[in-house]
């Protein structure tokens, strides 16, 4: 990881959580290029937050965001894609840019993609997945979403917050979502995932389905090179 003193960092809100945070996770400093710092919410917990919509944690989570302004990140971004809901009191109590959500990228692909093609969500839990978390990421209404949900490892480990996972069983969870979810939806150009935990599986993900895939870490990748563009 780079240490340059003039480098920005991104601040990263965290869960309460004890799950494995395997290479390409959100919360595997491995995971960036570039400096990162971390502060975990008290009491969020992966169940409180996608099937409690983060109730009550509000003032909690922009405490965590001052408390790492305070300790200099250019940008804040979050560790679960349900997160969405908070994104206009993030933006309008904290100083700095706030992306909560890698579902906020599925306006912007749909209008790169060829005609008649669309993105689709691939998240940890349809069932939690309300109109509300997509509308405050600006998700068109009829987007497709896929799950892992009914899966055998991925879903359960994460949202049961387990201290084992057998990645082979999560990467398999999610390239078959992702295959279903292509499938059920001939028109879909693209794949988003929701959830900041399935970012290691988005190689398998794109060489099984043969679309793009976009996760947190694009989205908070082009949002760093914002903060420090590359010198010429």
């Amino acid at each position: 990881m780079p240490s340059h003193d003039d480098e920005p960092a991104i601040g990263i809100l965290m869960l309460d959580s004890r799950f494995p945070r395997i290479p390409g996770d959100i919360g595997n400093r491995g995971t960036w290029p570039f400096p990162v710092l971390y502060k975990v919410v008290t009491n969020a917990s992966p169940d409180h937050v996608v099937h409690k919509r983060a109730e009550g944690l509000l003032g909690d989570f922009i405490i965590a965001g001052q408390a790492l302004i305070d300790e200099g990140v250019g940008a804040i971004t979050t560790s679960c894609g349900f997160l969405s809901i908070f994104q206009e009191e993030l933006t309008s109590s904290l100083p700095v840019p706030v992306v909560t959500s890698s579902l906020m990228q599925v306006e912007t692909i749909n209008r790169m993609l060829p005609k008649g093609k669309r993105a689709g969500i691939l998240t940890i839990a349809a069932s939690s997945l309300s109109d509300e978390h997509l509308h405050h990421a600006k998700v068109p209404e009829d987007t497709p979403i896929g799950t892992t949900e009914g899966g055998r490892e991925f879903t359960r480990v994460i949202l049961n917050d387990e201290p084992e996972l057998d990645v082979g069983l999560a990467r398999q969870d999610n390239v078959e979502a992702a295959l279903k979810l292509k499938e059920d939806n001939p028109d879909l150009g693209a794949i988003v995932l929701e959830c900041t935990n399935m970012t290691p599986y988005a190689r398998d993900i794109t060489k099984e389905t043969g679309l793009p895939v976009f996760s947190i870490e694009t989205l908070v990748t082009w949002l760093h090179a914002g903060l420090l563009p590359r010198k010429f």
